[in-house]
């Protein structure tokens, strides 16, 4: 019989991560986000298993892209996610275990270039996402 205090610890959730990010993907898609681009984290990083960037044309757009995603997440799937960055909403993270998103402003998004900072090679670079997708 296998030790409880050694057990790994139960997950919280039970989340599909693929229907999550398709969720985070055609939330953004619906509400106009622009260079949406995705970058695969599975078996890289423990943080999550996608981080997915995006810009709005202003803090008023990131914010509501950041509210409505949060919503869509809490009703499909009955959890709420952790939000950073409001009201200032100039960049803007969506921490919904599994998916991490940032949302930015153009200007702020250029200026801490995450997407390089989070390449790895060429296997891992960020893939810009499918018009429509």
């Amino acid at each position: 019989m296998a030790d409880p205090n050694n057990a790994p610890a139960a997950p919280t959730h039970s989340v599909d991560v693929e229907a999550l990010h398709s969720l985070v993907m055609k939330s953004l898609d619906d509400d106009q986000a622009v260079e949406v681009v995705t970058i695969p984290l599975a078996g890289k990083s423990s943080i999550a298993d996608h981080m997915v960037i995006a810009s709005g044309r202003s803090s008023r757009q990131v914010a509501s892209m950041a509210n409505k995603l949060a919503d869509r997440i809490k009703q499909e799937f009955g959890r709420p996610v952790r939000i950073e960055g409001l009201p200032v909403a100039d960049w803007v993270l969506i921490d919904a275990d599994d998916v991490i998103v940032h949302l930015f402003r153009p200007e702020v998004r250029t200026f801490y270039n995450l997407e390089r900072m989070w390449a790895f090679g060429d296997e891992g670079a960020p893939r810009a996402a499918a018009p429509g997708a």
